[in-house]
């Protein structure tokens, strides 16, 4: 288990695409793995490899009722519904808001040893997949966000310890920590 340091707002690496895996070889299967492990550990339903670092298009998620990774993925969107709701990210610690997103997709991608794999995705999972995605393109959530919503979170970064001391790594513990007190002062 190799538990890696999740790279946070204001990294550049966040705001850059990915590239295509080309070869799936150890290190692909190595990454999936270090991907899972923090993602466990934070506390998270999905990352992305840029958020440790890595600027390859691989992605691991568990909703609870799905769970997996996809490499060099792509979605189309199934329908003109959308779902809008809470929506937040390992690499901004302590904003969430309200994200629309495409009620279903149909993903595409391969697995970790190269063969295809494909799934349509409702809910959550569908939520993730896009999430996710953009990371790969380089966006963050913050920019799916209205203009006055995106205002306010980015007042909400600009307070935190972690922004105002300079922190753009933070351990993967560490998240899943104030993920886990923020939900107790919640009444969770």
């Amino acid at each position: 288990m190799t538990i890696q340091p999740v790279r946070l707002f204001g990294d550049p690496i966040l705001r850059a695409r990915a590239v295509e895996v080309e070869t799936f070889d150890q290190q692909v299967r190595q990454l999936v793995t270090d991907l899972t492990d923090t993602m466990y550990e934070s506390g998270g339903v999905g990352i992305a490899a840029p958020q440790i670092g890595v600027g390859l298009r691989v992605f691991v998620y568990d909703t609870g009722d799905a769970q997996g990774h996809l490499i060099n993925p792509t979605y189309e969107v199934i329908g003109d519904q959308t779902q809008t709701g809470p929506e937040g990210c390992l690499s901004i610690p302590g904003v969430r808001e309200d994200v629309t997103r495409s009620l279903t997709v149909h993903a595409r991608g391969f697995d970790m040893d190269g063969a295809p794999v494909e799934f349509r995705a409702e809910g959550l999972l569908a939520r993730c997949v896009q999430h996710e995605t953009d990371h790969l393109d380089g966006v963050l959530f913050l920019q799916r966000l209205d203009p006055a919503t995106r205002k306010e979170a980015m007042r909400v970064i600009r307070e935190s310890a972690w922004f105002s001391a300079g922190v753009t790594v933070l351990r993967a513990s560490e998240i899943g920590a104030r993920k886990r007190a923020a939900a107790q002062g919640r009444g969770r």
